[in-house]
């Protein structure tokens, strides 16, 4: 059998998702098809492992003796009622089929708990079935038309495709697609600013659908691989990355597990929420730290400051975020959770570098700012176009952080607003802005930036870089926008604000206004002229 192409993978999965499409809203698809899909590679790779016994070990059957006596001579062992043999045959009551299926294969491998189980496909809403036996059945089959075995399609490529219906189901999903969903083109660019070595420990505190861990272990795979029957593999004497992950939805962390999985790569990925109980600490209940830190937080997240007060790790050594913005909260954490040496590469909204700058007085976000930047923390901000992100068209940065600097006191600021091409319904980034980008960060970083720009022939592109000092920063107020210090088609500085980060600067215009009511208020009553 032929192994099958990206482009068959990816049409035949949206076939799958149009045959349940009438039914189902479209946010749902992922609820249905993940798990599915999952299952079929999981059934196609034991029966693959199974005949490959039976050339060992004196054929088929013996071979299926031997795994029934010992589930331990394959990576998952599936159930005879959980096999796509048996699951195909299903005509009817296929979604109690399924949903015993499911739970069947969790119950034999403990690893896939609350993984592959999480959905009923026999599930009810107002008292009627969300997805009948009809369609179910019909998806069942059109799931049938490729095996996902070890000889029929590799984990690169299935995974690819897993990701393009990702994506997909984030077009469709729209608002909230941001919180599973990072677009794979600023995942590739960030794996290529971070470039893993072997053995690194790489670490991502929010990490919905796993996708940049993914990256990380992808971009490994291409610096150090080896091809073998047209497949890259890692040789023996390459230690792989070992990749950790938090996430606090139920149903992203079954996905990021399967994602994981369907890559062909171990990652330990945990439910709970990070802010509040950080799942990865040492024997002393301190901060596991890792050489590596990748991720895409929620955007102006609202945290009570209780979240920030008396915190048990230590996290908030330069201040306490406002309740309406968590963006500066999340780097301290990723800042605890990074070794001596280590970097970090974060998304997040374009004012997360600029709000509080230039205010009389206090500011929560600027004076954290500030204290990075003392620090000689930030090594570089990379401003991204407009409309790559599915749960807004704000541009967005990547914030670099590296507690080694090669260049102590200086920070490269990137404008690369201009970098992407347009697309529907969002805009993307092609290799070669990918690879652009990404030059300039790494030969700026041994001080060779403007030849590398000469021979890749970059010159007649107007500059989207600019290098200042920690200095400048100072007298800047501490504002880090790289649109700031960098203009794009001889236009300056934008003199507006996105609509986001103005609902920002008003919610903490609120609540700097209620913190100063209540200390007129103390001074009022002390004199005894408040009640």
């Amino acid at each position: 059998m032929a192994v099958v192409t990206i482009g068959e993978l990816e049409k035949w999965l949206w076939d799958a998702a149009c045959v349940i499409r009438g039914p189902v809203d479209a946010p749902k698809f992922k609820d249905y098809i993940l798990p599915l899909v999952f299952l079929k590679r999981l059934s196609d790779v034991f029966d693959d492992e199974i005949t490959h016994l039976g050339e060992e070990f004196g054929g088929r059957e013996q071979a299926e003796k031997l795994v029934e006596r010992d589930h331990k001579l394959v990576r998952f062992y599936i159930p005879l009622k959980a096999r796509w043999e048996a699951i195909r045959r299903v005509t009817t009551s296929v979604g109690q089929y399924l949903t015993d299926a499911v739970r069947a294969v969790a119950r034999e491998n403990p690893r896939l708990q609350g993984v592959i189980d999480v959905v009923d496909f026999n599930a009810t809403a107002a008292g009627q079935r969300i997805l009948d036996d009809e369609p179910l059945a019909a998806l069942v089959q059109v799931l049938s038309r490729h095996r996902l075995g070890l000889d029929d399609v590799e984990p690169d490529l299935l995974g690819r495709a897993y990701e393009y219906l990702l994506r997909k189901f984030a077009e469709g999903q729209g608002q909230s697609a941001g919180e599973f969903y990072t677009p794979r083109e600023v995942g590739i660019l960030m794996a290529r600013i971070l470039e893993p070595k072997p053995g690194m420990e790489v670490y991502d505190p929010c990490c919905g659908s796993g996708g940049l861990l993914i990256k990380c272990h992808l971009r490994l795979l291409e610096t150090h691989g080896d091809r073998h029957n047209g497949r890259l593999q890692l040789p023996k004497q390459v230690a792989p990355l070992r990749l950790f992950g938090q996430e606090i939805n139920p149903a992203t962390f079954a996905i990021a597990r399967m994602n994981a999985f369907i890559h062909d790569m171990e990652a330990d990925i945990r439910l709970g929420d990070t802010m509040r109980r950080p799942a990865f600490t040492d024997a002393e209940a301190r901060l596991r730290q890792f050489d590596l830190v990748t991720a895409n937080p929620m955007w102006n997240q609202d945290f009570p400051i209780s979240t920030y007060e008396h915190d048990p790790y230590d996290r908030f050594r330069f201040g306490t975020p406002p309740a309406s913005n968590a963006d500066w909260g999340w780097l301290q954490h990723m800042l605890g959770s990074l070794k001596d040496g280590g970097r970090m590469a974060v998304v997040l909204d374009t004012g997360a570098v600029s709000r509080g700058s230039g205010n009389q007085g206090s500011n929560r976000e600027r004076d954290i700012r500030r204290g990075f930047v003392e620090a000689d923390l930030i090594e570089a901000v990379v401003l991204l176009p407009e409309n790559l992100f599915y749960n807004t068209t704000a541009p967005g940065i990547i914030l670099v952080v590296n507690r080694a600097k090669r260049r102590p006191g200086e920070i490269l600021l990137v404008n690369a607003s201009q970098q992407f091409a347009k697309g529907r319904p969002k805009n993307y980034l092609t290799e070669e802005h990918i690879t652009r980008i990404a030059d300039i960060y790494h030969q700026w970083s041994v001080g060779a930036i403007r030849a590398i720009i000469r021979a890749n022939n970059y010159s007649p592109l107007p500059p989207i870089y600019a290098i200042i000092t920690t200095e400048e920063a100072a007298r800047n107020d501490y504002n880090l926008s790289p649109s700031r210090y960098v203009s794009t088609n001889g236009a300056g500085a934008n003199s507006y604000s996105p609509l986001e980060e103005a609902v920002v600067r008003l919610q903490e215009a609120e609540e700097e206004r209620a913190e100063a009511d209540r200390e007129l208020s103390q001074i009022l009553q002390k004199l005894g002229l408040w009640r």
